[in-house]
C-alpha cells in the first residue's frame, strides 16, 4: 500500500534512504549532503539539491516532515558526569544535528543507519546514549541493535549494518518495538549469478593479461596440490626456506610451518609450477599470496568471486559477494573473467537500475559502497507503518 508522507533525507549521499521512501510514496522535502560528487549524483536522480551542510541548517528552515532519515557518521561521545542530560553528552556530534532536528520537529518515525560495530563502539557508551536520548525525545525503539544484511532478503550481498527504527510515542517509550522478520535467508540460499549480467562487453571491466595469468597459476597450483581444501593462506616465499623467524607472532609461526608441510608434500609439483611461473617473479608480492576460502564448494578459481587484496589472491564461493565498501579490490566475477560493473554495484545495493550513477566508475563503486541498501530499508519501513497505524 503506497502512503503519501514527507521525508527528509540526512547525510544523504547519492539517494538509497531517498529510493526506499518514494517507493513509499514519500516525498522528499530536504536533503543534507556535503560531498560535491554525490550532490551532483543526488541531483541527476531527484532533481533535488542537496548542497546544505547539516551544521549549518537551523530548525526553523527545515520543514515539518513525517519521516527523518539519516546514515550518520559514528563518533565517540563524551563521558559527561551524572548532572548533564544525553543533549549535552553528544554536542557536537553529528548525531546531536539529528536530536536536535527530533527535539524540534518530532517527525512520526525516524529509520537511522550505521555500521554493525557501532552497538560496541566505545564500550557501548555510544549506542546506550543513542537510545537514551532517542528514548528521552519520546521515541519508541527495539530493546537490541536490529542488525540486518541484503542476502538475508535474497540479494548476494553480505553487508551486516545496524539500523535504529523509531516512532514516536512519548507515553510508551518504554515498550520497546517489536520489529523482526521470518524466513531469513543464509549465504548459501543466495548466488550472485541472480544480480549479474552474463553479457557485459565493456572494456572498462575487462581483466589484463597479467591479472589472466595470475589467475590461471593459481588455478593450476590449486588443481595440482593434494588437497581440496586449504585452511590456511598460501605464501609462496616460505615453500623452501626452513627457517622461520623468531620475531614472528605464533600465528605466523603456524602459518609458515603448514606453508612448508604443503611443499614438502607437494614438492614435484610445486617446484614444476614455480618453474612453470619464472618462480612468479613477474608477480606483485600481493599476487605470490593465495587464499582459498571455498572449502569443496568450487574446483576451480575460474569458479568462484576473486578479490586481489593486499592479503593475497581471495577466491570466495559465489553466493555473496562481500561488503561494498570503497571497493579499491573491485571483484571479480571469475565465471565471465571480469570485473563487477558499477551497474552490478548497484543491484547489490538494490538501487533500480534506472539509477543514473557517477560517471566516474571508480566514483561511483565509493559512492554505492558508502549508500544504504535500498530493499533492507523498505523491509524495515513497511514494519514501522504496520505498528505505527
Amino acid at each position: 500500500m503506497k502512503n503519501t508522507f514527507s521525508f527528509i533525507d540526512l547525510f544523504s549521499g547519492i539517494g538509497g534512504f531517498h529510493q526506499a521512501m518514494t517507493h513509499f510514496g514519500g516525498q522528499c522535502v530536504l536533503a543534507s549532503e556535503i560531498d560535491p560528487h554525490a550532490i551532483a549524483v543526488y541531483k541527476q536522480n531527484y532533481g533535488i539539491d542537496s548542497n546544505r551542510n547539516i551544521r549549518e541548517i537551523r530548525n526553523e528552515d527545515i520543514p515539518n516532515h513525517d519521516v527523518l532519515c539519516g546514515g550518520f557518521p559514528c563518533q565517540t561521545f563524551s563521558k559527561a558526569g551524572k548532572r548533564e542530560g544525553f543533549m549535552d553528552q553528544i554536542r557536537g556530534t553529528l548525531f546531536f544535528e539529528i536530536a536536535r532536528i527530533l527535539e524540534s520537529k518530532h517527525p512520526k518515525y525516524i529509520i537511522l543507519e550505521n555500521v554493525k560495530n557501532l552497538a560496541g563502539h566505545d564500550g557501548g557508551n555510544t549506542y546506550k546514549t543513542i537510545c537514551a536520548t532517542l528514548k528521552g525525545l519520546g521515541y519508541r525503539i527495539p530493546a537490541e541493535p536490529l542488525i540486518l544484511s541484503p542476502h538475508q532478503f535474497g540479494v548476494p550481498h553480505l553487508r551486516e549494518r545496524l539500523f535504529i527504527p523509531g516512532i514516536f510515542d512519548p507515553d510508551n517509550v518504554d515498550i520497546p518495538l517489536d520489529i523482526s522478520f521470518k524466513g531469513l535467508k543464509t549465504k548459501a540460499d543466495n548466488s550472485i549469478y541472480s544480480i549479474v549480467d552474463d553479457q557485459e562487453s565493456d572494456p572498462r571491466y575487462q581483466l589484463s593479461e597479467h591479472t589472466i595469468d595470475v589467475l590461471n597459476a593459481w588455478d593450476e597450483f590449486y588443481k595440482g596440490i593434494d588437497v581440496d581444501v586449504i585452511g590456511f593462506p598460501v605464501w609462496s616465499k616460505y615453500f623452501n626456506n626452513a627457517a622461520i623467524d623468531p620475531s614472528f607472532p605464533e600465528w605466523k609461526k603456524q602459518f609458515v610451518r603448514k606453508n612448508q608441510d604443503l611443499y614438502k608434500r607437494n614438492k614435484a609439483f610445486i617446484d614444476k609450477w614455480l618453474k612453470r611461473w619464472n618462480y612468479l617473479s613477474d608477480f606483485t608480492p600481493t599476487e605470490r599470496k593465495f587464499e582459498w576460502q571455498c572449502g569443496k564448494a568450487i574446483s576451480s578459481v575460474w569458479d568462484g568471486v576473486i578479490q586481489i587484496r593486499p592479503s593475497g589472491v581471495r577466491v570466495k564461493k559465489p553466493d555473496t559477494f562481500q561488503a561494498l565498501v570503497a571497493l579499491v579490490q573491485t571483484p571479480i566475477i571469475g565465471k565471465y573473467r571480469r570485473k563487477l560493473s558499477v551497474r552490478e554495484a548497484a543491484r547489490l545495493q538494490s538501487f533500480p537500475d534506472s539509477f543514473v550513477p557517477d560517471s566516474s566508475p571508480q566514483m561511483a563503486y565509493k559512492q554505492l559502497g558508502n549508500s544504504v541498501n535500498v530493499l533492507v530499508l523498505e523491509k524495515i519501513f513497511e514494519k514501522l507503518l504496520e505498528m505505527g497505524k
